[in-house]
């Protein structure tokens, strides 16, 4: 018998709120890490610093921006269906209402860094 996905957008809602969250988590030890090296390596943290400035710096502030906002567009959605169950019901709407606040608010965002990063690669002047 074929086996097939039928989990649809709770499962996907789980799945991205937890990769996210992952995600949040590497970054918030990663910057206690070269916090520490302020005053431990201070020559090691302004070669870190400058790395910030690349491009691949650049798009991984842009993903970790992303991952902070979907995470937690969805996790208020998480806390609308907690306390008003009833609207469980409706938790696809509210999930595609999560994908559009995404996009409304990461639009513009995006916008900004793809200018710092086109900087970055030199295709506009600073």
């Amino acid at each position: 018998m074929l086996v097939r996905y039928r989990g649809g957008e709770g499962m996907i809602a789980w799945a991205f709120h937890r990769i996210s969250g992952v995600a949040i988590f590497a970054f918030v030890v990663l910057h206690v890490i070269d916090i520490f090296l302020v005053g431990a390596a201070p020559g090691v943290y302004d070669t870190l610093l400058s790395f910030y400035v690349t491009p691949v710096g650049i798009l991984m502030e842009w993903l970790l921006g992303a991952a902070v906002l979907y995470h937690a567009l969805n996790g208020l959605r998480i806390v609308i269906m907690d306390f008003w169950p009833p609207l469980t019901r409706y938790h696809k709407g509210l999930w595609r209402l999560n994908w559009i606040l995404f996009a409304l608010i990461g639009i513009p965002v995006t916008i900004v860094i793809a200018g710092q990063f086109f900087r970055a690669l030199g295709w506009l002047p600073k």
